[in-house]
């Protein structure tokens, strides 16, 4: 179904999108698609005192290197965490230079019922910023009240454990629960049954362009 060749996957946040579809980026990325991967937030603020501020940015980059996406496809700004919504124009400026550079004929982005408020601006806005594009939402459970299966993403076991790999590389976020194997394989486990496969990825489409 997937006939993207160039797929951009937007992360409000470094890691998102490894939870959301970093099994996704591997299957993709094996199958020989380029993918894009841009993340608006380094979170700074939010990691313990003693680790230096640029921590999560090599941790995006290892995690990403892990998913096969190239250096120079990796794309990190520096806004502050919790602060989109204020910086919601220059956003969009950003998600627009984005396309006119990338030219992604897929984008993969924060679902619609997401409701942290820096994923809710990064999906606003990308449906603005690329509206000639096809669109899918990932999934982050523990933000969506509400979330449509309408489109899985089959996944090998070894595209599932270069997802776990990958987010191994986020060791300063290591303690969430959400970054835990046990979560990560039995959503993956639960959206495989309902695609009638061992394992998979589900998503919200808002538009198809084939």
């Amino acid at each position: 179904m997937i006939q993207a060749s160039r797929i951009l996957v937007l992360a409000p946040h470094t890691d998102d999108g490894e939870l959301g579809c970093g099994g996704s980026i591997a299957r993709l990325r094996a199958e020989g698609r380029e993918v894009f991967y841009a993340a608006f937030c380094l979170c700074s603020k939010s990691l313990p005192a003693h680790l230096p501020p640029d921590t999560l940015a090599h941790e995006c980059r290892k995690a990403t290197a892990v998913l096969g996406i190239p250096d120079e496809n990796l794309i990190l700004f520096n806004y502050e965490v919790r602060e989109l919504p204020a910086s919601r124009q220059q956003v969009l400026e950003e998600l627009l230079q984005l396309n006119k550079k990338i030219q992604p004929d897929m984008v993969l982005l924060p679902a619609a019922s997401d409701v942290h408020q820096d994923h809710q601006v990064i999906h606003q806005e990308g449906l603005r910023a690329f509206k000639n594009t096809t669109f899918a939402g990932y999934e982050l459970p523990w933000n969506n009240y509400s979330f449509r299966t309408n489109f899985f993403m089959k996944l090998s076991a070894a595209d599932l454990a270069r997802k776990m790999a990958a987010l191994k590389e986020y060791r300063s976020q290591a303690t969430r629960n959400y970054m835990q194997d046990e979560f990560i394989r039995s959503l993956a486990t639960v959206r495989g049954l309902q695609c009638n496969s061992d394992y998979a990825e589900a998503f919200e489409i808002y538009k198809l362009i084939s």
